[in-house]
């Protein structure tokens, strides 16, 4: 599971653009925290404390505990605004994080035991479909990644999201289909060699 990771934060008197753009003159990325049933709180960020942050990896994903002078408000990161020519973060919207909540999250799909696979070890491909899969999951509890185990698949099977055991508490967001994540593909000499024979009928035509 993540863990919970800490960041610094000042409060911000007022919403609107000029305070946005004093804050970003002082070097910091002004950001709102909202949710949970109370008032949104204007704050800013450390420019390079928040690049570091989103850098490492995950940062849509991960839950932060932001201090705010005295207090500290659990936060997942909704969206980042970028500047569409530096790419510098220049806005951060925070969902505050209520006790017990669920929330949505992306998470990585990890595949293992590809050697356990024969229909890999026929040279059949990882045909990838999803390499993250949206999970509804307790905040408390984010995973870092789900794993599927390729032991025993065959060329032309499909992995679906019933097939991968998910993490206590969590469970899809998608609920009315029974999604592909990765299937198992012929190779692709395999393939043109199916495309290019002749069919038997064709043969016989041929030696007349």
């Amino acid at each position: 599971m993540s863990q919970t990771r800490e960041i610094s934060a000042e409060k911000r008197d007022r919403a609107g653009k000029g305070s946005a753009r004093a804050a970003r003159r002082l070097g910091r990325v002004p950001a709102v925290i909202y949710g949970d049933g109370k008032e949104p709180e204007m704050i800013s960020l450390a420019y390079n404390e928040l690049f570091h942050n989103i850098h490492k990896g995950r940062f849509l994903s991960t839950l932060y505990a932001v201090k705010i002078g005295g207090k500290t408000e659990r936060v997942l990161p909704r969206d980042v605004q970028l500047d569409p020519v530096t790419d510098q973060p220049l806005h951060v919207d925070f969902l505050r994080i209520g006790k017990g909540k669920k929330v949505p999250v992306m998470v990585p799909v990890h595949f293992t035991n590809e050697l356990a696979s024969p229909g890999l070890k026929r040279g059949g491909v990882l045909n990838i479909v999803r390499h993250e899969v949206e999970l509804l999951c307790p905040a408390d509890a984010l995973p870092e990644f789900i794993e599927v185990d390729l032991t025993g698949k065959e060329i032309g099977e499909g992995i679906h999201i019933s097939h991968i055991h998910l993490p206590e508490g969590a469970s899809p967001t998608i609920t009315d289909r029974d999604f592909t994540v990765a299937t198992i593909a012929a190779p692709t000499i395999m393939k043109e060699t199916a495309e290019e024979a002749p069919a038997e009928g064709e043969e016989e035509a041929e030696e007349e």
